[in-house]
């Protein structure tokens, strides 16, 4: 009979090595300490083949943890609530004291009076007023705040011919976005920005960001309490389910937070394949992908966070053929199980129309806002891209910077230079060149008896995406006035602009 393996917690094994023990540094026999690891990526697979799809690992502190590698493996556990939860006080670690106050994981850690953390009757509550609240957001109206911030961010550079698209793009198009939809348009600024970036980063002046963030969305509660309005904020206030100002804050932090690091790292990540990798950019350019199948291409290679700490075990039970005991926590292991071998054979194979990495969780837990990431992230990088189809990488690509922690890993800058533009209206539909007027073949009156009459606009590139199609000039300037030189859109113009959100 087959010995059983150690395993984190339980009566007969140690709660964890004594610190410093060199018996237990990475490589030498025993768990692998997660912060002291360089290459993560390489680490989990170095786990995978010596453990298998279950591994343990030892957080800061030498907090004893388990990881999960296996793609099937995390799914069972997201999807199991009657066996695994989000809820922190079953954590043996934590009911005995080795996870202290000052622990540099308890903002993950700490339970939250949140739909993520809670079960049963209380989740559906919670977890009910955030959906229908997430749900109800107008994706019309949620591409034209992308396409606007997007003008905006992009006219505050395009003069330069340089940039550094992490700073100046994709850590501010997140946050203008969220803020408009929440209900807090006014809050937006970099102050906000550096204060979120600030808050995930988990410095010595975390705290005092953090109340940044939390005085914004206390001032937002009270506003909506006072005078309910149609965005996510209001439907908040308002759903019967009755959350107090308290339930409001947190989940309104959880969305603003969570979405604004996921999106940052997504839009980084694929940026950065798009400057690096020609074959990528080949596909993309040539119509053989689009800017959402690239999107969820990093989705799988790349996810916004590594992984998620954690699901605790409510009973003792069996992952992965590893033996869990009742108390146990657990590493929701996305970045290792979307390269799961078993899975992914080929990691240079496209998943172009494959949905089902890990990247959004699953489950009772799988992220509400998921398809507003995707959105901020496709329109964002569409419109960029076609305001400066030159882009190009300023530096090597060995020279990129990354910070990296147990949870996400992002981009630290992602320099370009690029052919100089002016800047476009606000509420121009993003383009790199500039429309000539047209004017039709044969033309008897002031207008032509349909718009089909008259010549096309050159075309975008190709594979831009369906948003990116040519318009009228006048349609795409919203300068097409009569008398001014221009000619108004026809019925058919007017409807496809204000389907893409113009």
């Amino acid at each position: 009979m087959t010995p059983e393996r150690p395993f984190p917690t339980g009566p007969d094994t140690p709660a964890g090595p004594p610190p410093g023990c060199p018996a237990h540094r990475p490589g030498a026999g025993g768990p692998a300490r997660l912060a002291e690891a360089d290459d993560l990526a390489a680490l989990y697979e170095r786990l995978r083949r010596e453990h298998g799809p279950v591994a343990p690992v030892l957080l800061h502190d030498d907090v004893p943890m388990w990881v999960v590698l296996g793609h099937a493996e995390n799914l069972q556990m997201i999807s199991s609530p009657a066996l695994f939860s989000r809820d922190s006080r079953l954590w043996s670690p934590l009911r005995d004291g080795l996870v202290k106050p000052d622990h540099p994981l308890m903002p993950h850690i700490a339970r939250r009076p949140v739909c993520s953390h809670a079960e049963g009757a209380e989740h559906r509550r919670l977890r009910g007023a955030v959906t229908s609240a997430m749900a109800s957001v107008d994706h019309r109206t949620l591409r034209r705040h992308i396409t606007r911030h997007t003008q905006r961010l992009v006219n505050r550079f395009c003069e330069e011919g340089r940039a550094d698209l992490v700073a100046e793009f994709a850590e501010h198009l997140p946050m203008g976005v969220m803020c408009e939809l929440l209900g807090m348009p006014d809050e937006y600024g970099d102050r906000l920005v550096e204060a979120a970036r600030d808050t995930l980063k988990g410095t010595e002046t975390a705290i005092d960001s953090h109340a940044v963030v939390m005085g914004a969305l206390g001032r937002l509660t009270a506003r909506r309490r006072a005078r309910p309005e149609d965005d996510i904020a209001g439907r908040l206030v308002t759903h019967p389910a009755g959350l107090g100002d308290e339930e409001v804050r947190e989940h309104l932090r959880v969305v603003l937070l969570a979405a604004y690091e996921a999106t940052v790292n997504l839009i980084g990540n694929v940026l950065r394949v798009v400057l690096t990798d020609p074959g990528f950019r080949a596909q993309l350019s040539g119509g053989q992908m689009t800017v959402p199948e690239a999107v969820e291409q990093s989705l799988w290679d790349e996810p916004p966070f590594s992984t998620v700490l954690g699901y605790f075990a409510k009973q003792d039970t069996e992952l992965g053929g590893r033996r869990i005991r009742e108390g146990d926590g657990l590493l929701f292991g996305i970045a290792p199980g979307n390269v799961d071998p078993r899975i992914r054979p080929d990691l240079t194979a496209g998943m172009q129309g494959n949905r089902s990495h890990l990247a959004f969780g699953g489950g009772p837990h799988e992220c509400p806002g998921q398809d507003i990431g995707r959105a901020i992230a496709d329109c964002g990088v569409d419109a960029l891209l076609m305001r400066l189809p030159d882009l190009q990488l300023d530096c090597a690509e060995e020279e990129l910077r990354r910070r990296s922690s147990i949870a996400s890993r992002h981009l630290v800058e992602l320099p370009v230079y690029f052919e100089p533009r002016p800047p476009q209206a606000v509420t121009q539909q993003p383009g790199h060149t500039p429309l000539p007027q047209q004017r039709t073949v044969r033309q008897t009156g002031s207008r032509p008896a349909c718009p089909e009459a008259e010549a096309p606009a050159p075309g975008p590139a190709r594979g831009a995406g369906p948003a990116l199609a040519a318009v009228p000039a006048g349609a795409a300037t919203g300068t097409g006035e009569p008398g001014q030189g221009r000619r108004p859109p026809g019925a058919w113009q007017r409807l496809q602009l204000w389907w893409r959100g113009y």
